[in-house]
């Protein structure tokens, strides 16, 4: 395995036979090499210590014996004549001491002077009585070898003692210098009888392919059983032509004898074809070859590839049974490729109409000449069919066929199908009929006789009828009919349409309930969009809104974008745009709580930055109480812009809470985004909105949108900004319709795969006739001015009936800034679609209706306010004063 996967394989694999013989060889090699040293080691050492015997032997007796030894014993100081004498001794014989002893074992001589005069360590018995004593002992020099022998006076009696001694490490060095050479040959001879166990090793591993004696026997007991065993014939042949071996299934199919092996292969009586094919050793696959009465598949392949053996290996497969079933495969295999791709084709789109159609044009094409498709009325208005009205109110809704001339019924015609009908019957059972003869008349044609002679006279011959079924409900029926094609329908035919109808069924019913959620979302949606646009001066407006594709995700596409235009006091505008993440019945029903929300909030006249503050509350209180009942259902993801627009002075203020930021368009043509500070998403909470004050001049466009314009799933949402900039740039004379389409044609080309929300407004501006103001001093004196003021500017409008009541509501709104407030106070008056109040101060006190006593004095002045003008409010300024307004309608057109 590791020479396969590129590493280099190990020499040795104990595991294989080659390894565990190279491994036993090696082991006997170093056994014999190890005792052979050993034993040389061994007889070195005994060798030495005889050696230090008679060394120490012959040395002592040699001293014992020498002249003048016992005269010396004999004499008055025998250390001073034996000392010289002993150490000459010494150093000549090469021993390491020669000691004189006298008979108390008292060392008269020895190469340490100190030790002269102390007893002799050893065993001087046998000594004393005549012998001669030899010992091994562990000395202060280390192991050695010491004789004692004895010295004889003239009488024969044992005057003294020698000893000589010398250690073994003395005697063994020259035999320790020799083992160098003796392990170094030991090595050499252990390193070439390596290299030839080796070499006999790796031919060993090659013939046996680096297997183990386990391997190899499993091997070859599986081989033996597979090849036996096998349902396919294997012959091996070799270069010569012989048959090397045959298997009991090639024996089984080609009637071989037992003792075949070894024979030439034209000598096996074959047919002429199968001899030349195992004869020629030629590669073939699968080539079929009569044998008897079998058909034999033959596969044949050279052995001598990768260096193996000449010859080739044929394998037999007995296909005769096969034969019979291929004709029965081929048409499960088309049948099952008909379903596969009626899967494919069928059921694209959730429409039940076109679902109906691609089942008729898909059949047509594959498996009849004509077919129809009849669905209840129910079906197709998405409602729950019974079977009563499955049966009485079938639509013919598709029909596709060779020629569009056939006799059967048109489009959109309404069938009744009778019970005591054969498909009627079969219908309310919710059973297939396979009708394989049509003239015999059984039934099927009670539904419209005359219309039957003329389907028999067309040439139609056969029907198949499967009732359209799901979830336990009939939706309708599919018919196939064989007119050109003059095969009749069979039972195989009928249960391919059965399979064919259930697949479809499936698709129509989910198209059904498909087109049931899509009117009810679709209802939702459009009670919660605007219908049109508001009446107001501000602005010139045009929207578009284009729901998501159906199938991109939620239910009919319908999502949660919105826009608004909301007509404010004093002339003004909001424009707003949102946006609910999803899509769904859900989302709907989101934004329309939100688009409520803010109506509600604007009609307090609230700043952007408040009004989305107070959004946000809203959202996040709404995410709190559906967290704890379904977790799914939260708001949170929702962005909005509102924008405020005063045609007066020609300010917009805008604020956004995760929104995208709005282009403004100059009345020259130039389009850039406005640097509107970004706020988090609604419901997330916890940071402030800001807002940004831009002046827009006159003919200006102000453009807000959602994502889904510019977000696509091939485009980044940076590529889409700048696309959607560059089309809206460098076109000043564009109205807002014209603007809308524009930007549609260029982001949404095709069908919108989010939903798209756009509102382009063109600025207008109020002209100096229409609006008058004053300066109104702290004194009131100065309301009669003011009256007075107010009258000419009414009369100068041909508002003179109006005169009066703005009169009396501008002199009770000056009076009580003048009473209860403090700073500069300010009247305009605005001439629109009504004819506007506003008086400015600087108290940030907003007044309060209140109905006053018989007995009160004031407490009037308010609530005669309230019932002259239509409307009434106050608003907030951002120097923190305030400005109460109200609304007095216009008669007729005096604008």
């Amino acid at each position: 395995m590791a020479a396969r996967s590129g590493r280099p394989r190990a020499f040795l694999r104990m595991r294989t036979l080659a390894g565990q013989v190279f491994l036993l060889q090696v082991a006997i090699v170093v056994l014999l090499v190890t005792a052979a040293v050993a034993a040389l080691v061994l007889q070195s050492r005994a060798d030495s210590e005889r050696e230090a015997r008679n060394r120490s032997v012959a040395v002592a007796e040699t001293f014992a014996n020498a002249p003048g030894i016992q005269a010396a014993l004999e004499g008055p100081d025998p250390t001073a004549v034996l000392q010289p004498k002993a150490e000459e001794a010494r150093k000549g014989s090469g021993v390491d001491f020669v000691v004189v002893l006298s008979r108390d074992a008292i060392r008269f001589t020895h190469p340490l002077p100190d030790r002269i005069g102390k007893r002799f360590v050893g065993d001087v018995g046998p000594a004393l009585r005549g012998e001669v004593v030899t010992e091994r002992i562990n000395g202060t020099i280390g192991p050695l070898v010491q004789a004692v022998v004895p010295v004889f006076g003239s009488d024969g009696k044992v005057i003294g003692l020698v000893s000589a001694g010398i250690t073994i490490s003395r005697v063994s060095g020259v035999v320790e210098e020799q083992y160098v050479l003796l392990f170094g040959s030991a090595a050499g001879i252990l390193l070439l009888t390596t290299a030839g166990t080796a070499l006999v090793s790796r031919r060993l591993r090659r013939q046996t392919h680096g297997l183990g004696p386990a391997e190899m026997t499993r091997m070859y007991e599986h081989h033996d059983a597979v090849l036996h065993s096998v349902r396919e014939g294997v012959l091996i042949v070799g270069g010569d032509g012989r048959l090397l071996l045959a298997n009991d299934e090639a024996r089984r199919l080609l009637g071989l004898p037992a003792d075949v092996e070894g024979r030439a292969v034209t000598d096996l009586g074959l047919d002429p074809a199968t001899t030349r094919l195992l004869a020629s050793g030629r590669v073939a696959t699968d080539e079929v070859h009569s044998v008897g009465d079998r058909l034999l598949a033959v596969s044949q392949r050279t052995t001598d590839r990768d260096g193996g053996p000449p010859g080739s290996v044929t394998t037999l497969r007995d296909t005769t049974e096969l034969q019979a079933l291929s004709g029965k495969a081929d048409v499960a295999r088309q049948r099952l490729k008909l379903l596969y791709d009626a899967g494919t084709e069928i059921g694209t789109v959730l429409d039940v109409v076109r679902t109906c159609e691609e089942l008729a044009d898909f059949a047509t094409t594959r498996f009849a000449d004509y077919a129809t498709v009849d669905v209840s009325e129910n079906v197709l208005r998405g409602e729950e069919p019974t079977v009563v009205q499955a049966i009485n109110e079938m639509r013919r809704t598709a029909f596709s066929g060779a020629r569009q001339d056939a006799q059967l019924f048109p489009l959109g015609s309404v069938l009744r199908f009778m019970p005591e009908t054969v498909t009627g019957a079969a219908l309310l059972r919710g059973e297939a009929v396979l009708d394989t003869d049509l003239a015999s008349m059984r039934g099927w044609q009670k539904v419209s006789p005359d219309r039957a002679e003329r389907l028999l006279e067309y040439g139609f011959h056969s029907m198949i009828a499967v009732p359209l079924r799901a979830r336990g409900l009939i939706l309708g029926v599919a018919m196939f009919w064989r007119a050109e094609n003059p095969q009749h329908f069979e039972d195989e035919d009928l249960s391919v349409a059965e399979e064919l109808v259930a697949r479809a069924a499936v698709s129509i019913d989910n198209a059904r309930r498909y087109s049931r959620e899509h009117a009810v979302a679709v209802t939702l949606q459009r009670s919660l969009l605007p219908r049109g646009l508001p009446e107001q001066s501000a602005i010139d407006a045009a929207y578009r809104y284009l729901p998501a594709q159906a199938g991109q995700g939620g239910l009919g596409g319908v999502g949660g974008d919105w826009f608004d235009i909301i007509p404010l006091p004093g002339a003004r505008v909001a424009l707003v745009v949102g946006d609910v993440v999803g899509h769904g019945l859900h989302a709907a029903a989101t934004m329309g709580r939100l688009r409520t929300a803010v109506h509600n909030f604007s009609s307090l006249d609230l700043p952007p930055d408040e009004l989305l503050w107070h959004l946000d509350e809203l959202v996040a209180r709404i995410d709190q109480d559906e967290s704890t009942e379904d977790s799914g259902n939260a708001v949170t993801g929702a962005t909005c812009l509102y924008a405020i627009y005063d045609p007066a002075s020609g300010r917009c203020t805008m604020a956004r809470a995760g929104h995208l930021q709005p282009v403004i368009i100059g009345p020259d043509g130039t389009a850039a985004f406005a640097t509107v500070p970004g706020g988090p998403p609604l419901g997330l909470g916890g940071m402030p909105f800001e807002t940004l004050d831009v002046q827009l001049a006159e003919d200006s466009r102000l453009v807000l949108y959602t994502d889904g314009l510019v977000e696509d799933r091939n485009r980044d949402i940076d590529e889409g900004l700048e696309l959607l900039r560059t089309t809206l740039d460098g076109h000043p004379g564009r109205t807002p319709e014209e603007t809308c389409e524009a930007v549609i044609d260029a982001l949404v080309p095709g069908r919108a795969q989010d939903d798209v929300a756009l509102l382009i407004g063109r600025t207008r501006r109020l002209t100096a006739e229409n609006v008058a103001e004053w300066d109104v001093p702290s004194d009131p004196a100065a309301v009669s001015e003011v009256r007075s003021e107010v009258s000419g500017t009414l009369t100068a409008w041909n508002l003179v009936e109006e005169a009066f009541t703005t009169e009396l509501i501008l002199s009770e709104l000056v009076t009580n800034s003048i009473r209860y407030a403090t700073g500069p106070i300010r009247v305009r008056l605005v001439r629109d679609r009504a004819l506007i109040c506003e008086v400015s101060d600087r108290s940030s006190t907003s007044p309060h209706l209140r109905q006053a006593a018989t007995t009160d004095e004031g407490g009037r002045g308010l609530f005669l306010v309230a019932q002259l003008a239509e409307r009434w409010g106050t608003r907030y300024t951002d120097d923190g004063g305030k400005v109460i307004w109200t609304e007095q309608p216009l008669p007729g057109d005096d604008l």
